[in-house]
């Protein structure tokens, strides 16, 4: 998985390679350029566009300098902006205007760009300010970056969009660089995974730039994107002799009237998860429609027509789920205050289960430490406060884990899961149109199936938010986005074990 450092810890990475490769500065950021160079090459198939560059006059303005040369020397057009000649620039940024002045390149003024107007097939291109940045823009640079959000062309950002910060979400009133595309060195910025960046940030990648490898594998980080690597590792191989008894045994208690599509689609999710027995417990209404749309269930049935009501025995069973379509009846409130002071096996609580919670503030100290949360940001709200910003909620998030000592997904398009020490992980799979009914109770179930099989609350949460994002994106290039439906994605978590499975370093 990668790392996602802050702001300080890339700056130490910076200075320990540069101490300890050794590579001098003005080196290091020829390589970030050649990377973009290279980027630039592979991604943009067009005739000779045009270049705009805009360049501050820190080491992100060096990067576009450096950028502008490589470009003109491959013969392309290049029209670069610079501060005025009394700017202080940084060391490596001086040195590289020096460079396109030797070659002859000429640079134009802030004024002037302000008067720019490439065509649509051209690029522009912002290196005012990178990751380093402590405060809102305002002057000049504001209006430069209120004028590069009016251009009508291919707009890419080096390292981050100019005007957002690193490591938080963007305020109210801030300029910041609207980009098409963001190409961060070596690691992403945990700015991109907040929602309100993303109509500045754009398509990002990230690019090698041979920081130290010795230094990234030892710098402790809280944050972490998720590859397939990280979770194919996860993955446990089934011995020849296995038997269902070997993978557990899983309760899923579910439903309502009304609402049984819940309790199918979690209960299939949960079997093809891989677990060996699933038990549904499911209100006396449930009870033909369970028998026929999960045969490979079996039922338990409450003693309520409309709602759960109360818990069955559950010394059978190696793991326990709750929450998808129950309700917040005062049955169901009272089904979920049993099982959390009766469970002894590993829980997953979902929807309605999170919101009696959020309901009844009392029982949250009762949660058993290692429990897993699964709530979309809304029930997130219920349960732990309201915040101003995702940044704000991120932390909010790390406080409610280490405080409750439980796991949360928290579901979105980068859902999170978030430890009891804290630790954020972002997924990497999914996309918009999981964004449909059901496929919450999906995750619930693959989540619900992995811990039967006896994966640790952890890494069934890792590979469950993987897994369930993948299939999503397997359903997606069948369907498309707009068709996609939940079962869709309970169809394809197979095809998902497979693409796992298959995965070579």
């Amino acid at each position: 998985m990668i790392k996602i450092f802050p702001v300080e810890a890339i700056r130490k990475a910076d200075a320990y390679t540069i101490e300890n490769e050794p590579i001098s500065s003005i080196d290091l950021m020829e390589r970030a350029a050649s990377s973009c160079i290279d980027w630039l090459d592979t991604r943009l198939f067009l005739d000779k566009p045009v270049f705009y560059i805009y360049c501050g006059p820190g080491n992100n303005g060096g990067d576009g300098l450096a950028i502008a040369r490589m470009l003109t020397d491959k013969g392309y057009t290049v029209h670069i902006a610079v501060p005025g000649e009394s700017t202080e620039y940084s060391t490596d940024a001086r040195l590289n205007l020096e460079r396109l002045k030797e070659k002859g390149i000429a640079t134009s003024g802030y004024d002037e760009a302000l008067k720019w107007t490439p065509a649509s097939e051209d690029v522009a291109i912002d290196a005012l300010f990178g990751s380093g940045l402590s405060r809102s823009v305002g002057g000049n640079y504001k209006e430069l970056i209120v004028g590069f959000n009016r251009l009508n062309c291919i707009k890419i950002a080096i390292d981050i969009p100019s005007g957002l910060f690193a490591d938080k979400a963007i305020s109210k009133g801030d300029a910041v660089v609207k980009a098409d595309y963001t190409l961060s060195f070596q690691f992403p910025k945990l700015a991109f995974f907040f929602p309100e960046n993303d109509e500045y940030i754009g398509e990002w990648s990230i690019l090698p730039i041979g920081l130290d490898e010795s230094f990234i594998e030892s710098e402790p980080s809280t944050h972490y994107f998720l590859d397939k690597y990280s979770i194919h590792k996860l993955l446990r191989p089934r011995n020849k002799f296995s038997h269902k008894g070997t993978f557990g045994h899983a309760l899923l208690i579910s439903g309502s009237l009304g609402k049984m599509g819940a309790a199918i689609l979690s209960s299939r999710a949960g079997l093809r998860s891989g677990c060996g027995l699933l038990s549904a417990h499911v209100p006396r209404c449930g009870y033909e429609i369970m028998q026929v749309s999960v045969p490979e269930a079996m039922i338990s049935i409450d003693k309520e027509h409309d709602s759960c009501s109360g818990i069955p025995d559950l010394s059978p069973y190696s793991a326990i789920g709750a929450g998808p379509g129950m309700g917040q009846s005062k049955e169901a409130g009272n089904c979920i205050k049993l099982l959390l002071q009766e469970a002894k096996v590993p829980l997953v609580l979902d929807a309605d289960a999170i919101n009696i919670l959020a309901d009844q503030k009392t029982w949250q100290a009762f949660i058993p430490a290692g429990t897993i949360l699964t709530p979309h940001p809304k029930e997130f709200e219920r349960l732990a406060g309201r915040t101003s910003s995702w940044s704000d909620r991120l932390q909010l998030l790390k406080e409610y884990c280490i405080k409750q000592k439980v796991y949360i997904i928290l579901k979105g398009s980068y859902s999170i899961v978030c430890t009891p020490a804290g630790h954020c992980y972002f997924n990497s799979t999914g996309n918009p149109g999981m964004a449909t009914a059901g496929s919450g109770d999906t995750l619930t179930g693959i989540i619900l199936g992995l811990l039967a099989q006896q994966y640790t609350p952890g890494d069934a949460c890792l590979l469950g938010m993987y897994l369930h994002g993948l299939a999503g994106d397997l359903a997606k290039d069948k369907t498309g986005k707009e068709a996609l439906l939940a079962s869709d994605i309970v169809d394809s978590i197979g095809a998902a074990y497979l693409d796992l499975h298959d995965y070579w370093e």
